[in-house]
């Protein structure tokens, strides 16, 4: 991994000590697919990136400083995954953000993740709920634990489907919310619906895209609208669409409508055209 830190407008050898990002998980984070150096969707992830700063009252970083060295990461024109995390900065001990905090950010370079598994995901539900928190809700905040426990729930040796490739996660009140790294989409009677996330979840920038481009509603959404869907797709920034094969004891076969999805997905964003090419 390849990484580049700054204080403010400084680069430095190291994240402080005292770095609020560090103590508290104050700040955010943005996971962007690189294709042959570039970042198709810069301009939507720094749109989230401001829009998160401004809810948490962060500092943002100069644009065209971040621009400069993700571009300086990815100068061989390689795909990859670029990650960047802001933080408020460094601040003393207890909760009260500093007044003058000077913004750490991070920018880092990571392989693409693995191929989709040959004929769709294989997903789970996990145990761990999601709390509702509408002042964080559709935010990329560097909180995570509730999805770090989540993930772990299938590397458990006793745990049921072991073999699963994501898991599907509700918040405490029951409703499904998310898979702990990507965006739900259910497919009934040709309407694809997602799960509203003014409570919890994260405002993903595919699951924007489908919203925008296909005329997706968002819904409240119960383990049964899940399971008795005629389709399944998650998606993410870094993976795009996804198709499901399997959930727990449900099966599906591969759906047109899917296959579609991804088409029109390779035909906005560059990056996923060898992808689409597998539905």
């Amino acid at each position: 991994m390849s990484a580049r830190i700054f204080a403010g407008t400084t680069q430095v050898d190291a994240i402080p000590a005292d770095d609020r990002g560090f103590a508290y998980g104050d700040g955010l984070f943005e996971t962007m697919r690189v294709h042959r150096g570039v970042v198709p969707w810069w301009d939507a992830h720094w749109a989230r990136l401001a829009r998160g700063a401004q809810r948490l009252r962060l500092d943002l970083p100069a644009r065209a400083l971040v621009e400069k060295h993700a571009t300086e990461l990815f100068a061989d024109a390689a795909d990859g995954v670029l990650k960047l995390i802001l933080t408020r900065g460094s601040g003393g001990r207890g909760y009260a953000p500093p007044v003058d905090a000077m913004p750490t950010w991070v920018l880092s370079r990571h392989p693409l993740p693995p191929v989709q598994r040959a004929g769709g995901l294989v997903l789970r539900w996990c145990d761990t709920r999601l709390a509702l928190q509408p002042a964080l809700a559709g935010l990329k905040h560097c909180n995570r634990l509730e999805q770090v426990l989540a993930r772990g729930e299938w590397d458990d040796p006793a745990a049921l489907h072991r073999d699963a490739d994501e898991g599907l996660m509700r918040s405490i009140e029951g409703d499904v919310v998310c898979a702990t790294a990507a965006n739900l989409f259910v497919l009934h009677d040709g309407q694809w619906r997602t799960p509203q996330i003014d409570r919890c979840g994260v405002a993903g920038i595919c699951r924007d895209w489908v919203l925008h481009e296909i005329g997706a509603e968002q819904a409240r959404l119960s383990v049964t609208d899940v399971e008795t869907a005629d389709a399944l797709v998650l998606c993410n920034a870094v993976r795009g669409i996804l198709g499901v094969a399997r959930l727990g004891d449900r099966a599906w076969s591969p759906h047109p409508a899917v296959a579609t999805l991804r088409r029109q997905l390779a035909a906005a964003n560059p990056a996923f055209t060898e992808t689409a090419e597998d539905a």
